[in-house]
């Protein structure tokens, strides 16, 4: 066992990669909880949201604040102190360095000898990803999209022919103009937009780019989001064949239950689909 895996009083110098909840305070492990307690430093992107942690936890630390726009010195003086004291690292939300330049904090590290370790724990990509419905075998994150029109189009395109699950984080203002931009340039492929992940109001909505891109217009999104798209080969399913699943599953369903069956392989409303189901059974 190394170190990292034996309970002790105080643990060994280094870094402790320590992944927190997305949402739900409940989602965080046993493990991140005992390294929290006895490190000698919380590193975190903001004192506010990690004291906040702490407090749910019944845990006082001291915090050091260190994000994506810490220079080298603060980075090398982390570094020497890290040889010294057990510094767990944290993100706001999620696990640590993933979409953030903080790799270049733990290459310092194991450059300079210093102990580091990684505890695994929530991602909103990855649970995004199996909530979604897409294909999970092959999947690519790709970070934040450009915020300038030009720069998202052309990273997009570089991206459409991947064969893969395609995994972007999204801010809500952003979020109609990348699904447009995603309509422009992939067509009717699959898309689906997770929100809120693990609080009250989770909703991850599947359909074609246009389609969630009106709904978002009219029912503008607050919250953290994940956008994922299909690979080519996952098409969304058009009009004509939509149709013939609902006349199919009409014959042995009511209705209600037609469209939910359809909903599910589809990724059409489900609202949408009874309406249109009624009028087909008319």
């Amino acid at each position: 066992m190394t170190s990292a895996e034996t309970p002790s009083d105080s643990l060994e110098p280094g870094l402790y990669i320590v992944a927190v909840p997305i949402g739900n305070l409940g989602d965080i492990t046993l493990r991140a909880v005992d390294v929290l307690k006895r490190c000698d430093i919380v590193a975190c992107e903001d004192t506010r949201v990690a004291g906040k942690l702490l407090k749910h936890l019944g845990l006082r630390k001291k915090l050091w604040r260190y994000d994506d726009h810490s220079d080298e010195e603060a980075r090398e003086r982390l570094v020497a102190m890290a040889g010294q004291q057990a510094i767990a690292l944290t993100s706001d939300a999620g696990t640590p360095i993933v979409s953030d330049p903080g790799f270049r904090l733990v290459r310092s590290m194991q450059d300079a000898g210093v102990f580091v370790t990684s505890l695994p724990g929530a991602c909103a990509a990855v649970t995004a990803l199996t909530l979604s419905g897409l294909p999970n075998d092959r999947f690519l994150f790709a970070g934040f999209l450009p915020n300038r029109e030009k720069a998202r189009s052309e990273t997009l395109a570089d991206l459409a022919q991947i064969d893969a699950t395609l995994i972007f984080y999204e801010t809500a203002p952003r979020l109609v103009a990348s699904l447009t931009a995603i309509a422009d340039l992939m067509g009717d492929r699959t898309v689906a937009v997770a929100r809120e992940l693990t609080k009250l109001h989770e909703e991850c909505r599947r359909g074609t780019a246009v389609s969630l891109a009106e709904h978002y217009r009219e029912k503008p999104p607050r919250g953290e989001i994940v956008l994922l798209v299909a690979p080519p080969s996952e098409r969304a399913i058009d009009d004509d064949e939509t149709d013939r699943l609902l006349v199919e599953a009409m014959r042995e369903l009511k209705p209600s239950k037609a469209a939910a069956q359809v909903a599910k392989e589809s990724g059409r409303d489900r609202k949408a689909l009874y309406a249109r189901a009624l009028e087909l059974k008319e």
